[in-house]
């Protein structure tokens, strides 16, 4: 499913079920709404079926928000197509998230 069409265009994961992830999660998600983004926010199941089941419908990409995240305000985001993880500054992501969706850079050119 290209980019430009899926039904959500970001889930964002804490990693875990814990208070202090989900919080900085769900504020990601706030933001990126907020700046006319089709998100969504999960925490049934592990990591591993979240991804899953974002890449069944159709989810480009996901952020994830680890106990690093807390330390160095940085969060992963991965390509749903190729699996591939980068770390990014929490305070980029609505600006990466709008170039890749618009296809103006590439993942690997992160």
């Amino acid at each position: 499913l290209p980019r430009d069409i899926a039904p959500v265009e970001v889930s964002v994961f804490p990693l875990l079920n814990k208070e202090e992830l989900v919080k900085v999660a769900l504020q990601i998600e706030d933001d990126l709404r907020l700046d006319g983004f089709i998100a969504e926010f999960d925490t049934s199941g592990t990591i591993g079926r979240r991804y899953a089941r974002s890449d069944e419908i159709g989810v480009p990409f996901a952020v994830t928000v680890d106990h690093e995240s807390l330390e160095d305000n940085m969060v992963t985001i991965r390509n749903r197509d190729t699996t591939e993880q980068k770390r990014i500054p929490i305070s980029d992501i609505s600006e990466v998230l709008d170039s890749l969706m618009n296809y103006w850079i590439e993942f690997e050119d992160l």
